[in-house]
């Protein structure tokens, strides 16, 4: 995982290798496997490098489909489906060994005027007051600490509630449900690919954990083997990345060793800007006892 801002900007520039073929470069990381995000979020950019200026992203849909390599740089194949007036299609296929290990769909359209409407956003405490994961992680052992700074402190992430017994949220109708407010930990370039790209890849942070709120587990715990298998996002209204933005979580369902949660990302002025999708597997292991 890129330890700062700068390093996953490098991250997200890509090396054009071929017409509609590029190269992504990996981090510096001791995770088993490509993070989630990074691959989506590289797969965005080259799908985006691929389509006019004046067309935007505002939908892809994609599947994990192995396990990627941290150790080899992945190979970004785009197919430009369908080019419109109005909208755009890409079909990104990520490979490393020759395998593909990730496919996404990117849907991309001309700015339009329209009807207007949405959901209003949830109370919230504002990130000021909401639990600082960072001061915590900067407080923990020496191994958190030293993993956290390596791997995740590319990001500002708050606690701001929760559906559990005794938490803020109420869990009455929606039962596993999650507040965070989330951003980058540094100023971006004012592109507004870059702030799509790294919503994307911050998109994949904690989404899963939604899933197993209520068991008590989260993603990393020992006795349960966790991984995204499909991940949705959908481009509303734009915004900036490197500004606080609520990420309010819900799971609907969890069965048949299958979680599925939902995201909805608002500014602190109360606009939804995405909404995002992901079914993971959420298996128990065997008793680690």
């Amino acid at each position: 995982m890129p330890a700062s801002v700068d390093e996953l900007l490098t991250l997200l520039d890509l090396e054009t290798i071929d017409l509609n073929l590029f190269r992504g470069t990996q981090p510096t990381t001791q995770m088993q496997r490509v993070f989630g995000g990074q691959v989506a979020a590289q797969a965005l950019v080259a799908a985006n490098r691929t389509v006019p200026e004046e067309q935007a992203v505002h939908s892809l849909h994609s599947y994990f489909l192995r396990p990627g390599d941290t150790s080899v740089p992945i190979v970004y194949d785009v197919e430009r489906v369908r080019d419109g007036r109005s909208f755009s299609t890409r079909r990104v296929l990520a490979r490393q060994h020759g395998r593909p290990i990730y496919a996404l769909t990117a849907s991309f359209q001309v700015a339009e005027e329209g009807f207007e409407h949405q959901d209003a956003m949830p109370d919230a405490v504002p990130p000021e007051q909401a639990f600082d994961v960072n001061e915590m992680m900067r407080t923990a052992d020496d191994r958190r600490r030293e993993e956290w700074a390596r791997e995740w402190s590319v990001m500002e992430l708050r606690h701001a509630g929760d559906s559990k017994p005794g938490g803020a949220l109420d869990g009455s109708e929606m039962p596993s449900r999650v507040h965070y407010w989330i951003k980058v930990a540094s100023a971006l370039p004012e592109d507004p690919v870059i702030h799509r790209a790294v919503l994307t890849y911050i998109s994949d942070m904690t989404l899963l954990g939604a899933t197993l709120l209520l068991h008590g587990k989260t993603p990393s715990s020992g006795d349960v083997q966790a991984a995204s298998l499909d991940h949705t996002v959908w481009f509303h209204r734009p915004f900036r990345a490197d500004e606080w933005l609520l990420y309010a979580q819900a799971s609907p369902t969890a069965g048949g060793a299958r979680g599925l949660a939902w995201g909805r990302l608002f500014s602190q002025d109360g606009r939804l800007v995405a909404s995002v999708a992901q079914e993971g597997l959420i298996r128990p292991r065997p008793d680690q006892a």
